[in-house]
């Protein structure tokens, strides 16, 4: 298996600088510094060290002895980021064979001496890892969020700088697990507990809620987990204001307001404005006491829509209603509801996360012990991703018979479980070394560890029963095994994961929470539109790595995801009503890949104006491969107020670019952002800037040429699919380790996209190469 992880291409494994076919490669060697010598040494030489970089001291004939550099010299190659673009260039044929002979060098050292790197020895669950292993442990929903400390980012994935347990986040997770444990099994104490349920201040309460009642508008949709049988109230309070008023009540008309519960109404409530408008008290008693049955229901309150119509004019008026300010109300609207209860508890029947967790019940006391023993061992095979011994049972059933001696069975359970989600075998992903590993061997990493890499990369969860039984039998790292598993993971509805943390986190995704345009300039952007513009881009990503869609198509695509506010956003007809959907879109439409969605060119643009310089940076580093380097210290921002703000913004940035010491990036990365000017700063088509005459969209990218608006930045970016396709595989490998890519990943990633190559770099084909590459299969000792 391992001669298998190592293998080079017939080319790589006769190029190595230190086999019998020297004599062979000694001419590319040759020709390749006299390339350095002609393109790079004017200025990447002793005497200068630009960029603090000297090319002479390096051997071209033995390349593995600086593979470090030469690897940054070879995406720099690749890029045609160097030389700069007002420098003398080689003639792609050259630059092309010295790229190779590099490459083919470097390869064939590292299948020789392979370095798979070393990822943490202990690495924390972080927020969304933890909160998907207690849904498919306990099968019970909860909101990390609300429960653990943010996570901190790396390499721009929050999984990468998990080693470390700070006593503040220490304690959040032992809280954590008391609160689940009661969730899950119900015992114990049944004091009175309160969950506050807030709705977004800027959401517009207009529309149909999807998941509620067809003919209702507005409101809020939960699914809340009741911890016992019994009664709860469940009080509603109304948006309102600045001024503190109710907002909506713009007449006397009275509106009907719904509680549901599981689509069933359990309450109604009248809300009409007083004849003294005085409505301080208006939302003080909307409250109803109701029995719930333990388990996850869900809650549900709305209003029922009025029958209307509006007159199809050119002119519409804004989507949005959230405040009288800007965004006046029509309708009443949610503010927030809270749970509260159990008032006359009534113990807890059978839920979801106790048919999961009660593999067996006692038949008297004499079958407790032995009943505890079997859901505790199952429990924790679950939860440590290993088999469990006798020894690793003893804690947890030391935590049972405490509590079941001033309790029952289900107490002794619950406490029992509390003690398993603080145990570092389940907070913390565990890979050692072998006892007897040198210091820097490369070894591979056992069946166990594997199927813990595997599941936490696509489903960002713990493993399930069937990939933990083949690691136990010791049949997951067999190639045909290792793929099927990874495929029919892939085809799980949990690696909707990768689209939501992994792709949220790669596209910036998540930027999204924070985004606040102008509401002067922007006055129809509410959280409707926020959340329309995230779930378009997850949707699609998903969409292409489960239709088997190659990395061209996440630029390149007929289809989208739309709902009525973002196709009204878009300016595309006939869409109607709140859920989204796929869309096929015309051969003239201005929507389809990722670079025309509102959510990336939303993210990269400022609260008031469009930003071609972040739009820039954004493409380059996260699709083109060429991330530019971090601005100056000393460099000062553009000044706003020094620049006329009617004039377009080509003309605005110029001092950037008149700049001697920021010319040089510059030149590289506003042409790409003004290539995507015809969008403005929340993603919407324009072709006229302010006061101005039409755009100029033209632009450019390294070894591409110059090009016009996005058709033609995605023309040349398609040009190169390689360069796209090895992005997106060292992204996929930074999330997959949790840890940054380095240039020993760097052979790996190169036969990656050689056997992907021939079907079109395909995005599946992407993630089962990583998963079968020698960083994600092997780990190097310390």
């Amino acid at each position: 298996m391992v001669a298998g992880l190592l293998a080079v291409p017939a080319a790589a494994q006769s190029a190595g600088g230190e086999s019998p076919a020297t004599a062979a490669v000694s001419a590319p060697a040759v020709e390749s510094r006299q390339l350095l010598n002609r393109y790079c040494i004017t200025c990447h030489n002793e005497r200068l060290e630009t960029a603090g970089l000297n090319l002479e001291a390096f051997d071209v004939a033995h390349v593995s002895d600086g593979a470090e550099t030469w690897e940054k010299v070879i995406q720099k190659l690749r890029t045609a980021t160097m030389p700069p673009s007002n420098r003398p260039q080689p003639p792609p044929s050259e630059r092309l064979a010295m790229i190779e002979w590099l490459e083919t060098s470097l390869d064939a050292a590292a299948a020789a001496s392979p370095n798979p790197g070393r990822t943490e020895t202990l690495r924390r669950l972080n927020r969304t890892e933890y909160q998907n292993a207690i849904r498919d442990l306990l099968a019970l929903d909860v909101d990390a969020t609300s429960l653990l400390l943010p996570d901190e980012s790396g390499h721009g994935f929050d999984n990468v700088t998990v080693g470390n347990l700070a006593p503040a986040l220490l304690d959040r997770y032992i809280s954590a697990a008391r609160k689940i444990s009661r969730l899950a099994v119900g015992a114990g104490a049944t004091s009175l507990e309160a969950e506050v349920i807030r709705v977004p201040p800027d959401t517009t309460q207009e529309a149909h809620v999807p998941g509620l009642p067809l003919g209702t508008r507005g409101g809020v949709l939960v699914t809340h987990t009741f911890a016992h049988d019994g009664d709860y109230d469940i009080q509603v309070r109304l948006a309102r204001n600045r001024t503190g008023n109710i907002g909506g009540l713009r007449d006397p008309r009275p509106h009907e307001m719904e509680v549901l519960l599981d689509r069933r109404p359990i309450a109604a409530f009248t809300i009409q404005r007083p004849e003294d408008r005085d409505d301080a008290l208006l939302d003080s008693n909307l409250t109803v006491r109701v029995p719930v049955t333990a388990g996850p229901h869900e809650l549900g309150v709305t209003f029922v829509r009025d029958a209307g119509s509006l007159l199809e004019t050119e002119r519409q008026p804004l989507q949005s209603h959230f405040n009288e300010t800007r965004h006046p109300r029509q309708t009443p609207a949610i503010y927030q509801v809270t749970i509260t209860g159990p008032y006359d508890p009534r113990g807890v029947g059978d839920t979801p996360s106790r048919e999961r967790l009660f593999v067996c019940r006692p038949a008297g006391p004499d079958d407790e012990e032995p009943c505890a023993r079997e859901i505790l061992g199952t429990l924790m095979r679950r939860a440590y991703r290993r088999p469990v011994t006798a020894d690793d049972l003893a804690g947890p059933l030391d935590f049972y018979r405490t509590a079941r001696a001033g309790g029952d069975f289900d107490a002794g359970i619950e406490r029992a479980l509390a003690a398993v989600l603080i145990n570092p075998e389940f907070l913390f992903r565990v890979e050692l070394d072998p006892a007897d590993a040198e210091p820097g061997e490369a070894y591979p990493i056992s069946d166990l560890e594997l199927a813990s890499r595997l599941s936490f990369f696509l489903w960002s969860s713990i493993p399930d029963d069937e990939l933990l039984d083949a690691a136990i039998r010791g049949e997951l790292r067999r190639p045909d095994e290792l793929e099927r598993q990874t495929r029919r993971m892939l085809a799980d509805p949990r690696s909707y994961n990768l689209a939501t943390n992994f792709a949220g986190q790669w596209l910036q995704l998540r930027n999204l929470a924070a985004l606040s345009p102008n509401t002067r300039l922007y006055p129809d952007f509410d959280d409707n539109l926020r959340q329309a513009f995230r779930e378009e881009t997850e949707r699609f990503f998903d969409s292409v790595v489960r239709d088997g869609g190659a990395v061209a198509d996440l630029l390149d695509a007929d289809y989208t995801f739309l709902n009525e506010r973002l196709a009204k956003h878009y300016g595309i007809p006939s869409v109607y009503g709140t859920r989204m959907r796929r869309v096929e879109l015309g051969e003239d439409s201005r929507r389809g890949g990722l670079l025309r969605h509102g959510s990336i060119l939303s993210v990269t643009s400022y609260a008031t104006r469009t930003s071609p310089v972040i739009r820039g940076v954004w493409v380059l580093s996260n699709v083109f491969g060429a991330p530019p380097p971090p601005p100056l210290p000393n460099v000062p921002a553009l000044e706003e107020n020094e620049v006329a703000a009617n004039l377009p913004m080509r003309e605005r940035l110029a001092a950037h670019r008149a700049n001697p010491v920021c010319a040089n990036c510059h030149r590289t990365i506003d042409p790409v952002g003004f290539a995507l000017e015809n969008f403005d700063a929340l993603g919407r088509w324009r072709d006229h800037e302010g006061d101005t005459a039409s755009i100029d969209v033209s632009g450019g990218l390294p070894g591409v040429g110059d090009f016009d608006g996005i058709e033609g930045l995605e023309t040349g970016l398609l040009s190169r699919p390689d360069l796209f396709a090895g992005t997106i595989t060292e992204k996929l490998l930074t999330f997959a380790l949790g840890r940054g890519v380095e240039h020993y990943d760097q052979p790996a990633v190169r036969r990656i996209l050689r056997e992907t190559e021939p079907e079109g770099y395909r995005l599946s084909s992407l993630i089962v190469g990583i998963v079968k590459s020698v960083p994600f299969q092997m780990r190097r000792a310390s």
